[in-house]
């Protein structure tokens, strides 16, 4: 009788995942299908100052900064800030500057302070420095058509808007490895963006873009508030509607291009990000534990005194987890969905299981080659923690 209870208990909670893809299916239909594209006002056109903080040479570096200069947009300027002159960014941005003589570039040198998190360090000094008070902030991977400063700023017109931000989708893939980055952000990331958007509003932003105004962010303490922790683009977000301003999602995409190349890569960028939201919402990051379809599909298979009953768990898993990235990825952000894409479905969230388990025994998080503690919220870099 026990044995039968027990058995009845794991398929019912076996169900849970479930529940939370037709939420995401919703989420996502209702998102994608409302009449509001994002701009309130799409003459709303203040100058704005374009915040780059660069590290490195990225893969088409040139063509993706490129891109900012070619937008239609009234006023603007481009403000770079890299670590010191030896960067081998720094030419890309000079030859930049000399072949579109036209757009006002400005390339800093160094933060000037003393941060663990240099990215945001960098974004101090770029605040700071910049000439406007409506700011784009974007990452260096990031490529965007000529509209897109019109439709980033447009929403911030509205004075309870206090930040916007947008998905991003990858320019093209090479590699395996980088379809299956790609099924991970249609199929996984986004779903839980979604849910959140319909369930509690989006009190997050996403660092490919984050358009904001100075007094925003002054209203929290500015990033020198924040240089020392993790989830920079998360927290800009978090603090900013914290002030009882609504941060924007747009029904709207720019392109990235992939950074990584390997699949350890890939494994070391989402356990970076797991172990970072461990920190920062515990009880949330535990409940992952009931959107995983796949280990509890397996689990309602192998308890299930009826075949039926087991392929019926596994073909609803199946089914809806093609349905939610098809909804997202091709109906939603207009992605080509081919049939690899079925086949990485399962295997993309085999591989999110075992990193979400790994994220409860990591202590460190890997960082530009770096590794870091996270104590009492911010980075500490190994070796210097008691």
């Amino acid at each position: 009788m026990g044995i039968h209870i027990a058995k009845y208990a794991l398929l019912v909670v076996a169900g849970a995942p479930f529940v939370y893809y037709a939420l995401a299916l919703f989420s996502s239909w209702r998102f994608f299908s409302s009449r509001n594209a994002g701009g309130s006002d799409p003459d709303y056109t203040p100058p704005v100052s374009v915040l780059k903080p660069v590290r490195g040479l990225d893969p088409d570096a040139y063509e993706n900064f490129a891109s900012f200069c070619l937008q239609d947009y009234p006023e603007y300027e481009i403000l770079f800030c890299v670590g010191d002159a030896s960067d081998p960014v720094v030419p890309v941005i000079e030859k930049l500057a000399a072949d579109f003589p036209g757009c006002h570039i400005r390339l800093l040198y160094g933060s000037g302070r003393d941060a663990t998190n240099d990215k945001v360090a960098k974004l101090a000094r770029l605040t700071q420095e910049a000439r406007y008070d409506t700011l784009v902030i974007n990452d260096s991977d990031v490529r965007a058509e000529a509209g897109y400063l019109r439709k980033v700023v447009a929403p911030l017109a509205d004075p309870t808007v206090g930040a916007v931000t947008c998905f991003y989708v990858p320019t093209h893939e090479t590699s395996a490895v980088q379809r299956l980055q790609s099924v991970g952000m249609l199929s996984d990331f986004y779903p839980g963006i979604l849910v959140a958007w319909l369930l509690d509003g989006v009190k997050f932003a996403l660092g490919p873009t984050i358009a904001t105004t100075r007094a925003r962010l002054e209203g929290f303490g500015g990033f020198e508030a924040i240089e020392n922790r993790p989830g920079d683009d998360l927290l800009v977000g978090r603090l900013i509607a914290d002030q009882g301003y609504e941060v924007k999602l747009l029904r709207y995409w720019v392109s990235t291009v992939a950074d990584f190349h390997s699949m350890r890569d890939l494994v070391l960028k989402r356990l970076r990000w797991m172990v970072v939201m461990r920190h920062m919402r515990p009880w949330g990051h535990f409940g992952l534990l009931f959107t995983l379809g796949l280990p509890w599909a397996i689990v309602a298979a192998l308890v299930s005194d009826a075949r039926v009953v087991g392929l019926a768990y596994l073909g609803t898993y199946l089914a809806m987890r093609i349905a939610m990235t098809w909804l997202i990825g091709s109906w939603g952000l207009k992605q080509p969905f081919h049939l690899r894409y079925f086949l990485l479905i399962p295997l993309w969230d085999a591989l999110a299981v075992g990193i979400w388990l790994r994220s409860f025994t990591r202590n460190t998080i890997n960082w530009r080659n770096r590794e870091y503690y996270i104590r009492n919220g911010e980075l500490v870099p190994v070796g210097t923690a008691d």
